[in-house]
Parts: C-alpha cells; sequence; structure tokens
C-alpha cells in the first residue's frame, strides 16, 4: 500500500524534501509506484509503467545528491507523460492500434526539459485515438474512469493524465491542448489545467510547425506546481518556429491576491446552455473572488454557436491532415467516431477553411475590447459534470430547451485564439460531490497574471485537500 500523504504531496514539497534529505527520490518514486499499482486496475489511467527504470533513475538521483552535485528544480519527482507525446526508446500508441508498435527515436524539447529539471519519468498516461475526442477511452486501451466517480469519465483527451494526477499517482502529469484536452480532464478531476500562451512551451510533435491551435500544458493539484512546470518547460527553441522567442522575465513564485483586479464574467460565453448546478457552483467561485476584492463585471460578449462550430471544422481537417494517412490501412480498427471526423475533414474545401479565420478574427476583436478594460475573463471550463464514462461527445451535444448548445465544455473557442492563454482550476463540488472547474482566460501571452488569479481562487476554494472518493 502507497502512502497517502506522500502521494498527495505537491511536486513543489517533494523537491524541497528530496534536497533537504528529509525523504529520499527512491522512497517517493517508489510510493508512486505502488500508488499506481493499487489504483491503475479500477482507473485505467497508465498504459505503460517503468519500475525497474525509474527506480534506478531515483537512485542515481539520490547519489547526485549524496555527492553535493547540482540538481534541477524537479530533482527526484515522479511525473507522467502523455501516450500522445513521443518518447525516445519507449512505445507510444496514441491510442491507436495504427501505431501500437511505434518506438520514437527522439524525445521532444517538453521531455528534454522535464528529465533536464531532474523529473522521473514512471510511465505513460492513456489517452483516446490520436487524442480526438475530450472523453478517453480507445480500442487499443480500453476505458478510463473519473478517480471521484468511477462511472464518470475523467475527460479528454489528456483523461489519463488528469486521472493519475487526481488520484495521487504523481503531482504532476504533461497533457496537450489542441480544444480544451488539458482543461476538460482538469475540470472532470478536480484538478488545475494550463493551456499556456501558444508557443509558450515549443510544440514539435506534430507534422506541421505551423499549426496554430495545439500547445502543451501541465496537469496538477496546485496552481504553484502548475507554475513549477511551466518555469522548466518554457522558453525558445528553434524546432518550433512558433516558439515565443524569450523567456518569461519574471518567473518568481505566483503572485498572491486579486485586489483591484478588473474581471469579467460570462456564465454561458452567450450560447452554451450551463447545468443549473455547474452555475451555481461556478457563480459562488466568482463571488469568492469579489470577496476578496476583485472588481467582476458580468458582461456579454455577443458570441454565436458558430464559434464552437469552426473549431469543430478546424479540428476535422487537422485529423484528416494530421493522422488521415492510417485510414487506408486501418479504417476497420479505428474508432468509428474519430473515422466520422476525419472523413468529414477531407470533404472540406479550402475556401470555406481559410474563411474561419475571419471568424477569428472578429472573435479577437472582441477579446480585444474586452481586455482594454479588464485583466481577464472568468467562464465555466465545462457546461455539465462529468459525462458517463461510456458516453461519446456526440451522445452529449445537443440543444437545450431554450436552444442553447450543451456541450461537455467551453474550451475549445479559447484555442481559436491560442496566444490568449487559459487555466481551469476547480470552482467547487456539485450537490452530488462531482467537481465543476472555472476558466481564466488572460491577455495575450500574460499566463503570469492568469496564474495569480488561479492562486487566488485556489486559497478560497482550497481544491489541494480534496481527495477523490471512488479510489482510497
Amino acid at each position: 500500500m502507497s502512502d497517502l500523504e506522500l502521494a498527495y504531496a505537491s511536486a513543489s514539497e517533494l523537491a524541497a524534501r528530496i534536497r533537504g534529505r528529509s525523504v529520499s527520490a527512491e522512497e517517493v518514486v517508489r510510493n508512486a509506484l505502488a500508488r499506481i499499482e493499487q489504483v491503475n486496475g479500477a482507473l485505467n489511467c497508465f498504459c505503460f509503467v517503468y519500475p525497474d527504470e525509474a527506480l534506478a533513475l531515483a537512485r542515481e538521483a539520490d547519489r547526485r545528491l549524496a555527492h553535493g552535485e547540482a540538481v534541477g528544480p524537479l530533482h527526484g519527482v515522479p511525473v507522467a507523460i502523455k501516450d500522445f507525446t513521443p518518447t525516445k526508446g519507449k512505445r507510444t500508441t496514441r491510442g491507436s492500434m495504427a501505431l501500437k508498435d511505434w518506438v520514437p527515436d527522439d524525445d521532444p524539447v517538453i521531455v528534454e526539459r522535464l528529465r533536464g529539471a531532474g523529473a522521473i519519468v514512471v510511465g505513460k498516461t492513456t489517452t483516446p485515438e490520436f487524442a480526438y475526442a475530450g472523453v478517453t477511452h480507445s480500442r487499443l486501451w480500453g476505458i478510463t474512469r473519473n478517480p471521484w466517480d468511477l462511472a464518470r469519465t475523467p475527460g479528454g483527451s489528456s483523461g489519463g493524465s488528469g486521472a493519475a494526477v487526481a488520484a495521487g499517482c504523481v503531482p504532476l502529469a504533461e497533457g496537450t491542448d489542441m480544444g480544451g484536452s488539458v482543461r476538460i480532464p482538469a475540470s472532470c478531476c478536480g484538478i488545475v489545467g494550463l493551456k499556456p500562451s501558444l508557443g509558450r512551451i515549443p510544440m514539435d510533435i506534430l507534422p506541421s510547425v505551423f499549426d496554430d491551435i495545439s500547445h502543451f500544458g501541465p496537469l496538477a493539484r496546485t496552481v504553484d506546481d502548475a507554475a513549477l512546470f511551466l518555469e522548466v518547460t518554457h522558453g525558445p527553441d528553434e524546432r518550433d518556429i512558433n516558439s515565443l522567442p524569450s523567456r518569461i522575465a519574471d518567473f518568481g513564485p505566483v503572485r498572491r491576491g486579486v485586489e483591484g483586479l478588473r474581471l469579467a464574467f460570462s456564465p454561458d460565453l452567450g450560447f452554451y446552455g450551463i447545468d443549473p448546478e455547474v452555475e451555481a457552483v461556478t457563480r459562488r467561485a466568482v463571488g469568492l473572488l469579489r470577496e476578496r476584492g476583485a472588481l467582476v463585471e458580468e458582461i456579454e460578449l455577443g458570441w454565436t454557436r458558430v464559434l464552437h462550430d469552426a473549431w469543430n471544422d478546424l479540428w476535422d481537417v487537422y485529423l484528416a491532415a494530421f493522422a488521415g494517412q492510417h485510414l487506408a490501412g486501418h479504417r476497420d480498427e479505428m474508432d468509428p467516431e474519430l473515422v466520422r471526423c476525419m472523413d468529414a475533414g477531407f470533404a472540406r474545401d479550402a475556401v470555406s477553411i481559410k474563411r474561419i479565420e475571419i471568424l477569428r478574427s472578429e472573435q479577437w476583436q472582441s477579446l480585444r475590447r474586452l481586455f482594454e478594460r479588464c485583466d481577464a475573463l472568468l467562464c465555466p471550463t465545462s457546461a455539465l459534470p462529468p459525462p458517463p464514462v461510456e458516453a461519446k461527445e456526440s451522445d452529449v451535444e445537443g440543444l437545450d430547451e431554450a436552444g442553447r448548445l450543451r456541450a461537455v465544455n467551453l474550451t475549445t473557442v479559447f484555442n481559436l485564439v491560442a496566444p490568449c492563454p487559459v487555466a481551469a482550476v476547480p470552482s467547487g463540488l456539485t450537490p452530488a460531490g462531482l467537481p465543476a472547474s472555472l476558466q481564466i482566460v488572460g491577455r495575450r501571452h500574460d499566463d503570469v497574471g492568469v496564474l495569480r488569479i488561479a492562486r487566488a481562487l485556489e486559497e478560497a476554494v482550497g481544491w489541494p485537500d480534496w481527495r477523490p472518493t471512488a479510489v482510497t
């Protein structure tokens, strides 16, 4: 059995304790491996675990400390990598039978930097096939479940990473976010997820380095841990032409307090149908920021469903262009929903896709005007509590009685304005004891400002002390 106090310690605390020699890296990693073994049968959040290698690296980490060698800020801390992200010499399946035997030759920048900071990769986490969905199940790896309720999804596509962090397997896990794939699991699992500004962390794992909706981001239990992940992984690299040319100048501890900040609040972005329980939790969280001195203005953005549908069109084309080559040999083995998306992508015409840039420009102009008077925009992360574990997104999406869109998430529209960082943080628990989440959308490149607001809400809500109820 694992030591739960150690399992739920933050990455920042574990790193400090390892450096201070009050606990060894080997003890921490061994405990993480025990926790994975304890819960993975129920959750199915890891598809690969590396016990022998992780323990050997932990022993080497302890040896370096004993000899007084310089160490990084994540020295000895166990982390997980999403199975969408290549790892040198280790199988990376992207949840697909088409890639079930793929062993990449190189690590991407983000894995290099995590290892360089001293983190120890203990395993890889499950994802839906080619990370296409906001739920996590695949024909290759089966169904991944939510540690708050095994009958619910942990979200997707970084659902394995979200469940692993929430269940105390690792304090930090990597995810990718093209339409909410970090923020949706954060919402479903009651943890922190960050979509940084476009290019903040180099994105070098796609066939194109000119893609403009894709991000790496952390899943963590605390805002400080999310900030630590960003601190060690951000910065320019020539492998990604879109990587931002400079590092964040002042990346000290996350600043506390929101007194005097002007925050805009949209409860539905103008067109989403929000579950009443989710809306109630969201409004309470926004009220907590008001109580701490933030000046909150409820606003109307004037947005419509056309933005949601535009992202869906882009996503179909993305999947067709980047993974559609596998249809010829593996169509019958692939998820039918994914196949439908790819076929739709191949059917789109180029002019209609290019015209989406006009919609995105109009969207940005409305946000630009908002940010002239407000420091950030607040809205729910998900419109609903975590859906049933067997559900497909198409099962959930539709119109409510008022003709408003019912969807798993409110995240995709913010990938259309990708330079704006977005944090998803717990806003509270519904009456059924399920997590709800708030998105904090910042001015372009203001990752630090977003983390500041998230930190204030963390102090108000107290989610680092939460423990999921379906795993003990």
